[in-house]
């Protein structure tokens, strides 16, 4: 069979129209309660449009609710802001819901200071956290039909082909090549725009271009890829690391830097949340990313074809540590929402064009991975108590979410999210991946625990390789893979601040409990509890 019958055209609306594809964003009337603000997508339809009477969230005392009514008012503040930047079209001007990180400089924090740690708002946080647990629900979602898939997201349904090339490994198709032979194929990257690493790899490409090429009477094609897998999370659980030992194997290829956060991002235009939205990234620039590993896909196959020695199997693969979890963009995006939940996942629509691609899930202790992740982003001040703070205000706002909201709602609230001080839902592993298993199969999501890699990198490796089927490695290339030394340890000057305080892990490791008992259960391996509290950076 030739290849270029699988050749995939581009069809569907221009590029340009589907960057500047409009936002949409819904603000209440009324004066709001603290979650009619932070649920910006509330929906009124057969509803009164008189805001709901408050409830009430805890027995915190005086100077709690000052400091919470300040941070309302803030938070207020910033989406009339937000709806002033919707009612003019002004889309790109416009301004996201700060990260947690950066919260604290639009919120008065008022005259008052609040230690946290005293006993009696220790035993107020534990309330809070005992209302928690006794909301705990794992409900199911409704998986969208394919063709509301499409009709979201036209343009990229019509750039990857339902069929891929055989007798290759990787995801990879012909497209045929409508511009001109002598333009440059990347001039209009928006990935090469904003990275400087990029352009350099970019320069290479073009002059490789040309001689990629597949030619068939007046037509040329070029070579396309998707990553035959994806490392999707999560932050904080070494990723890093075991992109960077991945990235030692002769067989497996990845793009210049370890995380396009395509899917979950760039293709809504989100670059950093502090800068608001820009141009929309189209699929096209997510696939110029594994154009250099595609070039040696094709000098493979067609040296495999004329018998050469060396055959290989090349492999991609994507890390984006936000894939598993971060479905922040679509309040903004998607107006047909459900019972305040995602119309769509990010996996509905890797599943869709990829039906077959493989998972690598790396997990950690939820409780050691929010201090690792609060000890990461440059926050001034560090220290121990800021930490347990920002915990007890983040578990307050989860717990008034609930008041309102089931609990996938709340994991899935965009405005919510953005608000706590720390993470908290990132470390709610099991509600994510029970939503990746409603379209993938268990046997496509190899789930690892950073604490098994850390103490037997030789052992996890090997479960890595044997789940993409990889060819064998000699002794001293796996022991390069295996021995080197670990990446993205916490920095110095981060571990001079010492482990958290233990009255924070008891309240978090509370928290986190029945999620951790529902993940063991899903994945029958007991080690997922973390009823052993090894820290690691």
């Amino acid at each position: 069979m030739n290849h270029t019958d699988h050749a995939g055209s581009l069809l569907g609306p221009a590029v340009e129209e589907y960057r500047r594809r409009p936002l949409l964003l819904q603000v209440e009337d009324g004066l709001p309660s603290l979650f009619a603000v932070l649920e910006a997508r509330q929906r009124q339809k057969g509803r009164s449009t008189s805001p709901q009477p408050h409830r009430r969230w805890t027995t915190l005392g005086c100077l709690r609710k000052a400091k919470l009514y300040s941070f309302v008012l803030g938070l207020a503040a910033c989406f009339l802001v937000m709806a002033s930047y919707i009612l003019t079209g002004d889309k790109k001007g416009l301004l996201l819901t700060p990260s947690p990180y950066h919260f604290t400089s639009l919120v008065d924090q008022g005259p008052f200071t609040l230690n946290l740690s005293v006993a009696k708002d220790y035993a107020s946080i534990k309330l809070v956290v005992k209302t928690i647990v006794s909301k705990v629900e794992f409900s199911s979602r409704q998986v969208p039909d394919l063709k509301d898939l499409i009709q979201s997201e036209p343009h990229l349904f019509s750039v990857i082909p339902r069929q891929f090339l055989p007798n290759v490994k990787n995801p990879c198709w012909y497209e045929e090549h409508l511009g001109n032979l002598s333009s440059d194929p990347y001039g209009s990257n928006l990935y090469a725009r904003y990275s400087r690493r990029f352009r350099t790899v970019f320069d290479y490409l073009r002059s490789a271009f040309r001689e990629h090429l597949h030619h068939l009477g007046e037509r040329h094609y070029r070579m396309r890829c998707l990553p035959y897998f994806y490392i999707i999370g999560q932050p904080k659980c070494g990723t890093t690391d075991l992109y960077d030992r991945l990235r030692l194997h002769p067989d497996v290829r990845f793009t210049t830097f370890k995380e396009p956060h395509w899917w979950t991002r760039k293709r809504f235009g989100i670059i950093r949340l502090s800068e608001g939205f820009h141009d929309r990234y189209p699929v096209e620039d997510y696939l110029d990313l594994f154009d250099l590993a595609a070039y040696q896909i094709q000098d493979h196959m067609l040296g495999n074809a004329s018998g050469s020695h060396e055959q290989r199997n090349i492999i991609i693969g994507e890390a984006s540590a936000s894939t598993m979890w971060d479905n922040n963009a679509w309040v903004y995006f998607y107006d047909n929402a459900t019972d305040r939940e995602p119309p769509f996942l990010v996996q509905d629509f890797i599943h869709a064009v990829q039906p077959n691609a493989k998972f690598i899930v790396m997990l950690r202790d939820p409780v050691e991975r929010l201090y690792s992740d609060y000890l990461y982003f440059g926050i001034a001040n560090k220290s121990t108590e800021d930490f347990h703070e920002r915990v007890s205000e983040s578990l307050q706002l989860f717990e008034g979410c609930l008041a309102e909201f089931p609990m996938r709602a709340c994991v899935y609230n965009t405005t919510l999210n953005n608000a706590m001080p720390v993470r908290l839902q990132v470390g709610l592993y099991i509600v994510y991946i029970l939503d990746w298993l409603t379209v993938f199969r268990k046997d496509q999501i190899l789930v690892l625990r950073l604490e098994d890699h850390a103490s037997n990198r030789k052992y996890t490796m090997h479960r890595v390789f044997d789940f993409l089927s990889l060819g064998g490695l000699t002794e001293q290339k796996e022991a390069e893979i295996t021995k080197s030394p670990a990446s993205n340890m916490r920095r110095p000057a981060d571990r001079s601040l010492g482990p958290m305080l233990p009255i924070t892990r008891e309240i978090l490791q509370e928290f986190y409990s029945p999620f951790n008992e529902k993940l063991a259960k899903v994945l029958r391996n007991d080690s997922f509890l973390w009823r052993s509290h090894t820290r690691w950076a």
